[in-house]
């Protein structure tokens, strides 16, 4: 989680303080969240294709 954050370069406690209203604090989260997400699903996309694979074999 600690790489991620260096690599991101974003401060996300500072964009919460200074957010408009709870819209732009959804969306941030979101924005934080989706990346995560998606490389979740790309691994278990990849699990099952290597899974059914298998076991054709």
């Amino acid at each position: 989680m600690r790489l991620i954050s260096l690599l991101q370069q974003v401060n996300i406690d500072e964009k919460i303080k200074n957010a408009p209203d709870n819209g732009y604090l959804i969306g941030v989260w979101i924005g934080y969240i989706l990346p995560f997400a998606v490389l979740a699903g790309l691994a278990w996309l990849l699990y099952r294709k290597a899974k059914k694979r298998q076991d054709e074999l």
